[in-house]
């Protein structure tokens, strides 16, 4: 096999399983090859990952060690693909009834949603986080896409008990329009100790995120971070303080039929 169709199927392994470790006996005994061999392939796709921001090799030293793609964007990248999203989102035509927009299209792109997941994966690739967690529905996809950039499992929070699921934790929390809803969880879903991230497509106050918080506390883990595509500007203080957004909608005016929505700016990821 020439180097070219050896790195052809390293690259191909590596992005289809981001942040999985692979050994390099793997890797030896797939191609046939000796390590040394592997290693200088490895090498060549670090380096041109990297020159072209496309993300980067880690290697794990010690006799359980090996190597992992972690996905990541340049800034140059984040900044292109956020100023696309406001300029969509922007739309006249997206504005709902009640001040809401229209988002379902961009959360359902799985180009944009595998992005925006490498962006929230790289922002908390420090937290050692055990699973994904996100409520139904809107915020899967995004969940799913972070989850799939870390290597870790998705959990779904729904708003009622599914047989399917088993015995239940259920939680009961108010939304900014001061209604009760109630959250569930299958008993099954989290491990006692186990560090999440809690990633969702939007918050306007943060009581969403709040009942998230208490109900995984419930299971004896701990929520170690928590990301949104979209928070809103108002109002100011939010029922959580420790988050990171993507965007910000400043203002949805029906009468005028204006949107006004930017890239969160960095002094504001908390």
């Amino acid at each position: 096999m020439r180097r070219s169709e050896r790195i052809a199927v390293l690259a191909k392994y590596l992005n289809d399983y981001p942040s999985r470790l692979f050994s390099l006996s793997f890797f030896v005994e797939l191609l046939g090859v000796a390590k040394s061999t592997v290693s200088e392939d490895l090498s060549l796709i670090r380096e041109s990952w990297r020159s072209k921001g496309l993300g980067d090799l880690v290697t794990v030293p010690g006799a359980s060690g090996g190597v992992k793609y972690v996905p990541c964007l340049s800034e140059e990248a984040i900044d292109r693909l956020l100023k696309d999203l406001a300029g969509q989102l922007a739309d006249s035509h997206r504005i709902l009834p009640g001040g809401f927009i229209y988002m379902s299209d961009i959360i359902g792109d799985p180009v944009i949603t595998e992005q925006v997941g490498q962006i929230f994966a790289n922002m908390f690739s420090e937290t050692q986080a055990d699973y994904v967690v996100t409520i139904a529905t809107k915020g899967i996809p995004l969940a799913i896409a972070t989850a799939r950039a870390l290597n870790l499992t998705t959990v779904i929070i729904r708003n009622d008990n599914k047989v399917t699921e088993g015995s239940s934790v259920s939680l009961n929390y108010i939304t900014s329009s001061r209604t009760i809803r109630t959250m569930s969880l299958s008993r099954r879903a989290l491990k006692e100790g186990a560090r999440v991230l809690f990633i969702d497509d939007f918050m306007k106050a943060g009581s969403t995120a709040q009942g998230v918080v208490k109900l995984v506390k419930e299971f004896g883990a701990e929520v170690v971070g928590t990301g949104f595509l979209v928070t809103t500007a108002q109002p100011e203080e939010k029922m959580i303080t420790d988050y990171h957004a993507l965007l910000t909608l400043e203002k949805v005016d029906e009468a005028l039929a204006q949107v006004v929505i930017n890239p969160a700016p960095k002094k504001q990821v908390k």
